[in-house]
């Protein structure tokens, strides 16, 4: 079931399953980012991403394909500022502005310039607001999107293992040419202008008639983790687990306690680090 707070927006949803409305749901009360008005700048009717997440909230992607074309720059703008001319008129305003929803929202190709029509909006509307933008980290090669990036105010990236073969299994890229190593080069890129965002999690997913373990709070994939990290030096570290049922059975939360311990090693080494549960 979905938390109250998203009944409103949710297009459709199963019992694992949340696809978003397009170009804007919410607001949303987010975990970690607080009162979020959401920007999908993927179809409302289905699924486009670079990833296939067997624990994404939207599903895998063969299980939604869209028909629907991806909404265009001038559509997502409209809809942005009237939904943010209501809100002021109803004097509640978001606390931010958060890119995510049926997809990797950097893959739009108006992306940089959906940016900078919503950060004039932010300006004018809501100037307290953050823009946030929540990523899978697969197009930052790409310059016009890296640039962009820079001028959000919460650039926050997924970076769940430095394991290739635990990512080819779980977050399972759609592309062949995903290097795990060349994406946290280009982290580092951002100059500490970068939120790292990963999902911690246990249990054994069955695939294909294949089970495996997708546990990645043990020492063997947290040490490397935390090396990554400390490498790209980000303003900010969250790791969170599980909040909803997933597409994939068999997939358990990581515990408060591992949360904790990979939050202090990393406060430790001096990044500020955030743990949802």
């Amino acid at each position: 079931m979905l938390p109250s707070f998203c009944n409103c927006f949710a297009t459709f949803a199963t019992m694992s399953t949340i696809i978003y409305p397009s170009p804007i749901f919410g607001p949303v009360h987010s975990r970690r980012l607080g009162v979020s008005l959401g920007i999908n700048l993927m179809p409302a009717d289905g699924k486009v991403c670079s990833f296939d997440c067997i624990y994404c909230e939207c599903g895998l992607n063969h299980q939604h394909r869209p028909h629907l074309p991806r909404p265009t720059r001038e559509e997502v703008r409209a809809a942005l500022e009237t939904q943010l001319q209501r809100m002021a008129a109803e004097g509640v305003l978001p606390d931010v502005l958060t890119f995510a929803g049926n997809g990797e929202p950097t893959g739009h190709p108006d992306f940089p310039l959906i940016i900078d029509d919503t950060i004039e909006l932010r300006n004018r509307y809501c100037p307290s607001a953050k823009v946030s933008v929540l990523s899978n980290a697969t197009m930052l090669g790409r310059p016009a999107v890296h640039n962009a990036l820079l001028r959000v105010d919460n650039n926050i990236q997924k970076l769940d293992t430095v394991s290739a073969d635990y990512i080819n299994k779980v977050d399972r890229p759609q592309s062949t040419a995903y290097d795990v190593g060349r994406v946290v080069e280009q982290l580092s890129r951002f100059d500490g202008h970068v939120i790292i965002q990963t999902m911690f999690m246990k249990g054994t997913a069955s695939i294909d008639g294949q089970s495996y373990s997708v546990d990645n709070t043990g020492e063997e994939y947290v040490a490397p983790w935390l090396e990554a990290v400390l490498a790209v030096r980000p303003q900010q570290v969250m790791v969170y687990t599980i909040d909803r049922e997933t597409p994939t059975p068999g997939l358990l939360k990581a515990t408060h306690e591992e949360l904790d311990a990979i939050r202090d090693r990393v406060i430790a080494a001096g990044i500020p680090c955030t743990a949802s549960y």
